[in-house]
């Protein structure tokens, strides 16, 4: 009986060591970006298909439970003449032949599993098994060894590829004798396509390359093809350049090139067509075709950025120079009427019933932030680009970060932070469904406040990070810049603590969840940096998407009557002549203490202020975008503006 027991075990044992696929490198992190990481596999003949079999990454942390973060279907996958498949993103070099995001892989301790089976057979958080297991790695970056891993997938050794960001891969080594003691893990340097040992066939790699990596439309760049070694016989080289928009129509010259026997490069020239068509900035991806067998692409899906010179420029300015009165108020006519004659809690909770209306109020997913954020904040000096908050700079839409890597790029960014807030995403917050797909909400969808465009701003994504979840105040904008986003960031948090119960903004910088400051700084940048035409717009553009306005930027004054010195006092609309509203007339600062600005769309304007008592204290002309000297005692105000047979009159403080 022991004798057949032994014979079995040995079995198993020769079976489990000459399986027909294998995992022969693990290289988990990378320095810099992480974004080098990647997974081969080695089958035990060459061109061996793949379909049938499962690759797993299975999370070994505390919170990640042993189970599954991640599971990558290989049917349709066949491994290449050395019998290797590389799975890696598209920064990896050589080129894998199966692409994953950049900076998936975990760092350890960690597990990579290949199964028999489906990707739908290990649905995220499925615990590790050895169920139609054929292999598995268990790895770390010298962490601590995860026992419990180990013995769901039963091997009993953890692989260290060595400390944080290391420059090793973790690769399997096969002595050929067939016993479990043939089978050893290095880590040493990465050989990323190649088998490990250095055997097999020397393939001859590709590199693509051009001349520039950001061209403007109807100009012409080269794209050259250069081989390791020099070809020999004529090497026939197809790519294509579509990607999304941008297609055959929007350039000539050949896709198609030979290097010569004997020789090992070849150019060939592009040249962008110069339509009169803003189609925004585009990217051109050039994409190898299949390589004959002996040859490999060392990079692929080279991207060039095309720039549309034909972007708009809006008829309104940026924060940096703004305008006042050319984009009127998209707010339907009887909008606000149902604050007139309140004050108090009374008005706050009528205006509450307007922003947060069931029914009406609609709220999006995270990530279609990012659509409207690209139509909220478009830079009105080029269409092609948004405008970021802080840092005062347009950048190109198409800059919008995709990975961990910042430099560069431009995100989302929450006025009113998610961690004072207490909101954050949830998994459906993944999907950009479009305006018409939305949520339900109340003023009680607190979460829903982790998505509302009128609380996020396209703002450069160092910055953000600077910026961090620190109370304004604390946190002033970068050194050197104007502060043109002061009064648009006041207004977005004013504006959160009346759409979302649980939310508030207080003096100083208060440590309780759903607690916000410095109220006492964000009134001085409302006060000193009033609503401008770049913020009615995203007013406008945010509305189209959730059906609800931010109020203190249609109706700046209701600030004083719930923060600032009108609190207590009766709401009613600004006064105004119906012919004379689409002009948008603004006047600031409000409240003002000796001068006050006049802006709207004539040229000269006739200005009379009068005392709450009807007294008139002052009477002149003003000339568009210019002031007028104030010399007057504290107090409420009315200031009547005419031009053209046209009058409005509005209530000023001053101080």
């Amino acid at each position: 009986m022991k004798k057949i027991t032994l014979l079995f075990i040995v079995l198993i044992s020769a079976i489990g060591y000459s399986q027909s696929v294998v995992i022969n490198e693990l290289d988990s992190d990378t320095p810099g970006i992480d974004d080098q990481e990647f997974i081969e596999l080695l089958s035990s003949t060459p061109n061996f298909s793949l379909d049938g079999y499962v690759l797993v990454l299975f999370n070994g942390s505390a919170s990640g439970g042993d189970s599954s973060y991640f599971a990558l279907d290989l049917d349709g996958y066949t491994t290449d003449v050395n019998g290797l498949l590389l799975i890696g993103s598209t920064t990896v070099s050589p080129f894998p032949q199966l692409i994953i995001p950049a900076n998936l892989i975990q760092n350890g301790a960690d597990a990579v599993a290949l199964y028999l089976g489906d990707d739908i057979d290990f649905p995220e958080g499925t615990l590790a098994t050895q169920t139609n297991l054929v292999d598995a790695m268990v790895y770390d970056t010298s962490d601590a060894d995860d026992t419990g891993l180990m013995a769901l997938l039963g091997v009993t050794e953890q692989y260290n590829e060595g400390s944080g960001n290391n420059t090793n891969s973790i690769q399997r080594f096969d002595d050929g004798l067939g016993n479990p003691n043939s089978i050893t893990y290095v880590a040493t340097t990465p050989t990323p396509r190649a088998l490990n040992d250095g055997s097999g066939i020397l393939l001859n790699g590709v590199l693509t390359s051009v001349t520039q990596s950001q061209v403007d439309e109807g100009s012409v760049f080269d794209i050259t093809f250069t081989t390791e070694q020099n070809v020999d016989s004529d090497l026939t080289i197809d790519f294509t350049l579509s990607n999304g928009g941008f297609d055959t129509s929007d350039f000539t010259g050949n896709t198609s090139v030979v290097i010569p026997t004997g020789q090992n490069t070849i150019v060939t020239t592009i040249t962008l067509i110069d339509d009169v068509l803003d189609e925004g900035d585009e990217v051109l991806k050039i994409v190898i075709a299949n390589l004959p067998t002996v040859y490999i692409a060392l990079n692929n899906n080279l991207e060039v950025r095309v720039v549309d010179n034909d972007f708009v420029v809006a008829s309104f300015g940026t924060p940096l120079n703004p305008t006042y009165g050319i984009v009127a108020s998209t707010q339907p006519s009887d909008y606000y009427n149902t604050l007139d004659g309140l004050s108090g809690s009374a008005l706050e909770q009528a205006l509450q019933d307007i922003v947060a209306e069931e029914g009406v109020v609609r709220a999006q997913t995270y990530s279609d932030i990012i659509d409207i954020l690209e139509a909220a904040d478009q830079n009105p000096a080029n269409s092609n680009q948004v405008w970021l908050v802080y840092t005062e700079q347009g950048r190109a839409k198409l800059d919008y970060q995709t990975t961990s890597n910042n430099t560069g790029t431009w995100n989302r960014e929450h006025t009113f932070p998610r961690s004072l807030a207490g909101y954050n995403s949830i998994d459906l917050d993944d999907f950009r469904d479009g305006k018409d797909v939305y949520w339900n909400t109340t003023a009680d969808s607190l979460r829903h406040g982790n998505s509302d465009g009128h609380a996020l701003r396209a703002a450069d994504g160092p910055e953000n990070s600077s910026r961090g979840n620190q109370h304004y105040g604390q946190y002033n904008g970068p050194t050197g810049t104007a502060g043109s986003f002061k009064g648009d960031v006041a207004r977005s948090v004013l504006y959160m603590q009346i759409r979302y119960n649980g939310l508030s903004v207080e003096s100083g910088y208060p440590s309780v969840t759903g607690q916000m400051g410095d109220l006492d700084v964000l009134l001085d940048w409302h006060r000193n940096d009033p609503p401008d035409d770049f913020e009615m717009n995203r007013n406008n553009v945010v509305y189209e998407w959730q059906v609800n306005r931010n109020p203190f930027i249609d109706q700046p004054d209701l600030v004083e009557y719930i923060w600032g010195n009108q609190i207590g006092n009766v709401w009613s609309q600004p006064l105004s002549v119906a012919s004379f509203t689409t002009e948008t007339i603004k006047i600031y600062p409000n409240p003002a203490t000796d001068k006050l600005f006049v802006s709207g769309k004539q040229q000269l304007y006739n200005l009379s202020i009068f005392s709450s008592e009807g007294r008139k204290v002052l009477s002149q002309p003003v000339v568009n975008n210019s002031y007028v000297d104030l010399k007057l005692a504290s107090g409420l105000y009315m200031v009547v503006i005419e031009s053209e047979d046209k009058r409005i009159t509005k209530k000023i403080i001053i101080e």
